[in-house]
């Protein structure tokens, strides 16, 4: 069976592994992301791919890179959390390691994992929305990877939601990711508990009795033990979710989505409401098809899992 090797390149780690035609990781690999230096980054994934290759036979490989990927997927013209500014990544580590390589947006990569392997099997029109840190977005049409004209659609989380709201890390105003993220999830639980102290009173007890000190993990375990603010945070994060998909839903028409990123570990608290108003909302509700909304399936792997699949098809 043929092999290809999946590099998922963050900007804390590198995770790389063998990937099989039906998707299955034979072996992988974790790596810190030496994230200040370009070329220490292509030397790491030459050593994980270097090492993965030993005893067999690798076609090609596969990189998801968190950033701006050109039209050629091979540079990336941006990353917002590495040093990657027009680099040249394809050619660097092909010269490297002696491979077939080709490069894609980490999020691209996820949606087409999950379109071929996970949640999104079967449905040739779906989008996928990471919700992590910020919002990462792809998109599968007609059964194949859109990408726009210069490489770089589906930057779901930097469609305007609110004109002149919160600062962006992109340095615009009012992004989606602003109000429907991991970051906005924490927003959301300092401000109640600055301003209603009384009833974030679980949530600052575990945060050590500071708003200041409030992170995803406290919000998600005083959300687990029932703390108002908590629950209010993760309901605040679904609103914006539900109402970010009806908006998509006018302009793509997809057979469903898929929602992963770190934020889906804790769905219990928001995925319900997500669907109850999305499905209140979307335009044309009562005279079109429903629109699936579903969980992603292939968790942290589906970056390395889709990389590796596309370059298969190099």
């Amino acid at each position: 069976m043929a092999l290809t090797i999946g590099v998922d390149i963050g900007g804390t780690k590198v995770a790389a592994g063998v990937v099989d035609e039906d998707g299955r990781i034979v072996e992988n690999l974790l790596r810190p992301t030496p994230a200040q230096s370009p070329e220490k980054v292509a030397e790491t994934i030459a050593e994980v791919v270097r090492e993965l290759s030993k005893g067999r036979s690798i076609e090609a490989v596969g990189l998801g890179a968190a950033g701006f990927v050109d039209e050629t997927r091979s540079v990336v013209r941006f990353a917002p959390n590495l040093a990657w500014r027009e680099e040249p990544l394809q050619k660097k580590v092909s010269d490297l390691v002696g491979l077939p390589v080709v490069v894609e947006n980490d999020a691209n990569a996820m949606a087409w994992a999950e379109s071929r392997f996970g949640a999104g099997r079967g449905e040739t029109h779906l989008v996928c929305v990471t919700v992590g840190t910020g919002i990462g977005g792809g998109i599968v049409l007609d059964g194949a990877l859109y990408r726009g004209r210069w490489g770089m659609g589906a930057e779901l989380g930097h469609i305007q939601a609110v004109p002149g709201g919160r600062l962006c890390g992109c340095g615009n105003l009012g992004c989606w990711e602003q109000y429907a993220s991991g970051n906005a999830l924490v927003h959301e639980a300092k401000e109640i508990a600055t301003a209603e102290p009384g009833r974030a009173a679980r949530l600052l007890e575990i945060a050590g009795g500071t708003p200041d000190r409030i992170e995803g993990q406290e919000v998600t375990q005083a959300a687990g033990e029932g703390d108002p603010a908590a629950l209010a945070a993760f309901s605040s994060i679904a609103g914006w979710l539900a109402q970010g998909l009806a908006d998509l839903t006018a302009v793509l028409d997809p057979g469903c989505f898929v929602l992963g990123g770190g934020v889906s570990r804790a769905a219990e608290f928001w995925f319900d409401e997500v669907r109850d108003t999305y499905a209140r909302i979307v335009t044309g509700r009562g005279h079109r098809p429903p629109v699936e909304i579903r969980l992603a399936e292939l968790g942290a792997s589906a970056g390395l899992v889709g990389a590796a699949d596309l370059a298969r098809r190099i």
